[in-house]
């Protein structure tokens, strides 16, 4: 039986996230954006404090143990506020933390789980490249085998916290006949730290969406990685890189509901206080028509999640959900934040209002982790028979019961 009303514990997490992301983050969050500024301090203590970086990760491995229906409301919350703050999420949690507890050896965990979950460590996640997006398979990066170490060489691009993490998940060849055939056996997955030699990041200052968080570049020249950072086993990498996706897009899309909300709230807010023609604009019908629209898809995006974070807590697979509910969620929350903009006239398109930040932030997730054109081409070919999900390692661990007292005040 599907039940998707909220339990004790996920409402006070919930009601726990919009507190503190109102009190310590709202207020700070135009000037951030203004300044292309990533509060680090404020930010990701605040979250560790709440225990968001770890928080479906298991109490035994440092985390706060709750389901990933609790994720997913935390990515709401968030990205109601900003969107730099939901990529944190996506990146660190989903990413990262749930991949190395899904596919991480003891050794592994114990090492960069643990802290990551605590948050006394930051996580990444290495696929994207300059010439390699969708298409996985481009990637150039190739890690070569000396002794019982690798030597990591290429660059990442389009990297959420590139400034910021300790560790990342990287994605590179290790056969290099493969990588001709573009036969995605040849590629492995390799825990990687920053402060290994060779290893270097910046900062990438052109884009003009989520300003307020950080997205660089990173390079890797013959970084050398110990053979116990290998992730999984050698030419099990584009497995890894597709269920690591998987949990990214499960937070994408409830953020990008969150996002929805946001537009909606501020536009209702609006529309109660602008009058023309000697009433309040919220009295005109296509005004009406567009918050009935942004409703409408808040509710479908908000139910598009929840079942796929069900399927988690489940243990079962939900590539195809996940991918559902991204694409509808995030196509629907661009179309929000243009009404928005419209709502708001002349408004709308000053800085002094949040809703043009909304738009650019809301453009970035169309493109990310799969883009709408590639979710829509997958919808398809699951009804059309051409791609099935078969039994494979790629299922997260099934929720167990914790502790109330796991939810951090």
């Amino acid at each position: 039986m599907i039940d998707f009303s909220l339990n004790d514990e996920q409402r006070l997490l919930e009601q726990s996230v919009r507190e503190w992301a109102a009190r310590e983050v709202a207020p700070y969050i135009r000037e951030n954006d203004r300044k292309h500024h990533f509060d680090r301090d404020r930010i990701l203590g605040g979250m560790a404090k709440l225990g968001l970086l770890g928080i479906s990760v298991p109490q035994e491995y440092g985390g706060a143990g709750m389901d990933y229906v609790c994720l997913g409301l935390a990515s709401e919350e968030l990205e109601y506020v900003d969107t730099s703050l939901r990529v944190i999420m996506s990146v660190h949690a989903g990413l990262n933390c749930l991949t190395l507890l899904t596919w991480g050896s003891e050794d592994q965990k114990r090492r960069y789980l643990v802290p990551q979950a605590q948050g006394t460590k930051i996580a990444g996640y290495g696929l994207t490249e300059p010439g390699a997006g969708s298409d996985a398979r481009a990637i150039q990066t190739t890690a070569t085998r000396k002794g019982d170490r690798y030597l990591l060489s290429g660059e990442k691009s389009w990297i959420s916290l590139a400034d910021v993490a300790d560790h990342f998940v990287v994605i590179a060849w290790t056969d290099a006949e493969k990588k001709k055939q573009r036969d995605p056996s040849g590629l492995t997955a390799f825990i990687v730290e920053r402060s290994w030699k060779g290893f270097s990041s910046g900062p990438m200052k052109e884009k003009w969406g989520i300003l307020a968080g950080n997205t660089g570049f990173f390079k890797m020249d013959e970084v050398e990685v110990p053979e116990e950072n290998v992730l999984g086993r050698p030419g099990e990498g584009f497995k890894i890189a597709m269920f690591a996706l998987d949990q990214g897009r499960f937070t994408v899309a409830a953020g990008a509901t969150g996002l929805i909300r946001a537009c909606r709230d501020a536009s209702v807010k609006y529309a109660k206080e602008r009058r023309a023609f000697g009433v309040e604009i919220g009295q005109h019908q296509l005004v009406k028509e567009m918050i009935a629209q942004m409703e409408s898809d808040y509710q479908a995006a908000r139910l598009l999640w929840l079942r796929s974070g069900w399927l988690k807590n489940r243990g079962e697979r939900n590539t195809r959900e996940t991918g559902l509910a991204k694409w509808f969620a995030t196509v629907a929350s661009e179309r929000a934040a243009g009404d928005a903009i419209q709502i708001h006239g002349a408004n709308g398109y000053s800085d002094e209002y949040p809703v043009g930040r909304f738009w650019r932030n809301s453009k970035g997730a169309v493109i990310y982790e799969g883009t709408r054109e590639i979710h829509k081409l997958m919808q398809a070919d699951y009804l059309l028979g051409y791609r099935t999900d078969r039994p494979t390692r790629c299922e997260l661990p099934a929720y167990s019961e914790t502790p109330k007292s796991a939810v951090r005040r």
